[in-house]
């Protein structure tokens, strides 16, 4: 209940005078309080906010060591913008530029000494209890703000989700085992991390990666499953799952889904300009693209497809690193490669 909490805040008393902090001591005991912490010096009291941690302080403005005035000014400074802990200043200085200053430096009222004890409470219990309703409106909205994080995060991951499990069945039609999207996801993350890239997050290309081949939805399964070489009229049309993927993909206010469509669209670009749908060139081709043209073919080296044996990886490897300049980004290439090292040495 708030009237129990009331009397559990913990209060700070800041006086240099003992005469005073003793007469406040016993006004709050008779009252009920009984968390008080009460300082003479107020460099100590300062230093042992972070121990005491306020409800309310009840501060002098005439002190020796440090006066009032800088002990506001310090103690805002080190409580949070967003946190509510009412200043109450216990002077004998009616004077009123002393108020105006104390109230510009945080201060929230004033008594005035020698002060009526039934006035200091009813202004006591009236501060600490607009204290904890401002704390419980505090939790209340950070309730409402993990709710709304989780909600958006569960969101995320189930619209994700969805589009992964598509891009498995989409990929299940010349992979009978439909791991070829997770593996491509999987290096393209390892090799953002390698790279170190600021522009693409791990986790994020992990997702949009596995959707690369999504256009694939479109062709037809007598040239997708064909166990010869393709025609030209075959592989053109054959070149098409990549903006049939982007057209899928497009239009999303999922940044992870504006990413997959740019891979969709852009991971058969090669580095020297000789690639599809545009032939753009070097840096002109997205880095996650970039990223997944390695991922991608790597894999589909290492795996039997329908018109193809498996390579090894140690062959599929030099492969990658004989077209890095032509085919691949050198600098991905070589983040490949330093993941290969990294991987073998781990494996020794």
């Amino acid at each position: 209940m708030l009237k129990d909490r009331i009397y559990e805040s913990n209060i700070l008393v800041v006086d240099d005078e003992q005469a005073n902090v003793t007469l406040l001591e016993r006004v709050l005991e008779w009252s009920g309080y009984t968390h008080i912490s009460s300082f003479t010096d107020p460099v100590v009291a300062l230093e042992s906010c972070a121990e005491v941690g306020p409800d309310l302080v009840l501060l002098d403005m005439h002190m020796a060591k440090m006066d009032g005035y800088e002990f506001l000014r310090r103690f805002r400074a080190q409580c949070s913008d967003l946190d509510y802990i009412p200043v109450l200043v216990c002077t004998a200085d009616v004077n009123p530029e002393v108020r105006k200053k104390a109230l510009s430096l945080g201060a929230n009222d004033f008594v005035v000494k020698p002060f009526d004890a039934t006035e200091i409470m009813l202004r006591v219990r009236n501060f600490l209890e607009t204290r904890h309703l401002h704390r419980e409106l505090q939790d209340h909205n950070t309730r409402l703000e993990q709710r709304v994080q989780k909600r958006t995060a569960d969101l995320e991951a189930s619209r994700t989700e969805v589009w992964a499990r598509l891009a498995k069945a989409a990929e299940y039609r010349d992979d009978d085992t439909g791991e070829h999207t997770r593996r491509v996801g999987d290096m393209s993350a390892s090799l953002v991390e390698m790279l170190g890239s600021d522009e693409i997050g791990p986790e994020m290309i992990r997702s949009a990666a596995m959707l690369h081949d999504i256009g694939k939805i479109g062709i037809p399964d007598s040239i997708l499953l064909k166990p010869a070489r393709l025609t030209v009229e075959e592989f053109e049309i054959m070149k098409t799952h990549t903006t049939i993927g982007a057209e899928i993909l497009g239009g999303s206010d999922s940044a992870t889904l504006r990413l997959a469509e740019t891979i969709a669209l852009t991971h058969h670009e090669r580095w020297d300009g000789n690639g599809y749908p545009y032939g753009i060139a070097g840096s002109l081709i997205p880095l996650a693209g970039r990223i997944v043209a390695v991922a991608d073919v790597f894999d589909a080296l290492t795996h039997e497809r329908p018109y193809k044996q498996a390579w090894s990886e140690e062959s599929a490897a030099a492969e990658i690193e004989r077209l890095a300049g032509t085919h691949f980004d050198p600098a991905v290439v070589e983040a490949f490669m330093a993941l290969r090292s990294r991987s073998e040495r781990m494996a020794a």
